[in-house]
């Protein structure tokens, strides 16, 4: 390392990338939460579809692309800034790829997330009116 090499310039980069890494992981998991919390409460009230499902099914989806979209971003303009650097403020010897990959992985898995959670709302079993209350006594039946 020369005496004018300064990599703290890349270092300081690089933590603004996995603070927001850090924030885009918090809203996909809170995204997830609220996408499941309509099927806890559609168990919790023994319904086969419940339209509360849907729609925070939808929101969680939202924060869950959110997240990715946040990640990716932030990925990309971590990427033009490196670039950008000359090369005396890189830091020698050290993968400025591997927080690059970590990052853009992370992204990709929060945007299988949504598809998978989209996809587990649309194959919810239709409701059938005819089997709920079956077990049930009605009013007039003892």
């Amino acid at each position: 390392m020369d005496s004018e090499s300064d990599p703290r310039v890349y270092f300081a980069a690089e933590r603004t990338l996995l603070a927001w890494l850090r924030t885009g992981i918090a809203v996909i998991g809170l995204g997830f939460l609220v996408a499941r919390f309509g099927v806890f409460m559609m168990v919790v009230r023994g319904q086969m579809v419940d339209h509360n499902h849907v729609i925070s099914s939808f929101i969680g989806i939202s924060f869950v692309l959110l997240g990715a979209l946040m990640i990716a971003i932030s990925t990309w303009q971590h990427l033009k800034f490196s670039r950008a650097l000359p090369l005396r403020e890189r830091p020698e010897h050290y993968s400025t790829t591997l927080s690059l990959g970590i990052a853009a992985s992370v992204s990709l898995s929060g945007i299988v997330l949504a598809i998978y959670l989209a996809l587990s709302v649309t194959m919810m079993p239709p409701a059938h009116a005819e089997s709920r209350g079956k077990d049930k006594p009605t009013v007039g039946e003892h």
